[in-house]
């Protein structure tokens, strides 16, 4: 499990889902005037659920983690317009979520190589997107 997370932007991803489910709730809460015509408080729902579907992209698809963290913190700061931002605690925790998928790169792997007197080293090699 750990090397699993280790592969993945898990923080992010997990912050992000938190942030959706968040903002989530209060356009879900207030569904009797949500389907009203003229309310905005759909937006919200609209919002709040990309926002949960980014951070479990994020999990499956790890290269995409900088795109998903730049729309995280988009969608996260438009919230506020329509579900009030999950009471701006849903806000900062997407921006959080959205700038740790951002930053998120894959460290640099150990492989083991022998060389021909049958010493083991370990080499890095560091991968760049």
């Amino acid at each position: 499990m750990k090397k699993w997370r280790k592969k993945r932007p898990f923080w992010g991803a997990l912050l992000t889902i938190i942030s959706g489910l968040m903002i989530l709730w209060v356009p879900l809460n207030l569904y009797l005037s949500t389907f009203l015509p003229g309310s905005i408080a759909v937006i919200g729902l609209l919002f709040g659920g990309m926002i949960t579907l980014i951070g479990i992209i994020s999990l499956f698809f790890p290269n995409a983690s900088r795109i998903l963290g730049i729309f995280t913190i988009f969608l996260s700061i438009l919230s506020v317009i329509g579900a009030l931002g999950g009471f701006l605690f849903g806000t900062i925790f997407g921006i959080i979520g959205g700038s740790l998928l951002t930053a998120w790169h894959l460290g640099p792997a150990k492989v083991k190589s022998t060389r021909s007197s049958g010493v083991e080293e370990t080499v890095q090699h560091t991968f760049t997107f």
